[in-house]
């Protein structure tokens, strides 16, 4: 199955986010999941269950908790994905970079006049 197949639905993609900040429980991830869609807790596993059958999470077991966390490979097939689209962001960005030094360094000249015209 391809990755956007996986990442197309909102709740796979929102368990993913949750993952970014690190390992999670089932059971902390469930009560969020329930929380913001209102499924139940099978229906979050399952979700749990597609994301670890086709790479985009790991799991392991502690105690009598199950920890999920993201696994990276399956990210990075998204990305060289993404790679060919790049283009029509990073010229922007890099402009943008280029605006913000642009303003700093008009605010540090107009603030060393100052000082330079107050005695």
């Amino acid at each position: 199955m391809h990755a956007f197949d996986i990442l197309g639905d909102p709740v796979r993609r929102r368990i993913l986010e949750l993952l970014a900040d690190g390992e999670q429980s089932s059971g902390a991830l469930t009560t969020v999941i329930q929380d913001e869609f209102g499924i139940s807790q099978p229906a979050v596993s399952q979700h749990l269950r597609v994301l670890r059958d086709h790479g985009f999470a790991t799991v392991r077991p502690e105690g009598t908790r199950r920890l999920y966390a993201v696994s990276a490979e399956r990210l990075q097939e998204v990305d060289v994905w993404l790679e060919r689209f790049r283009r029509f962001w990073d010229q922007r960005l890099d402009a943008l970079a280029t605006e913000i030094a642009r303003g700093k360094r008009e605010r540090r000249m107009k603030a060393d006049a100052t000082e330079k015209e107050d005695p």
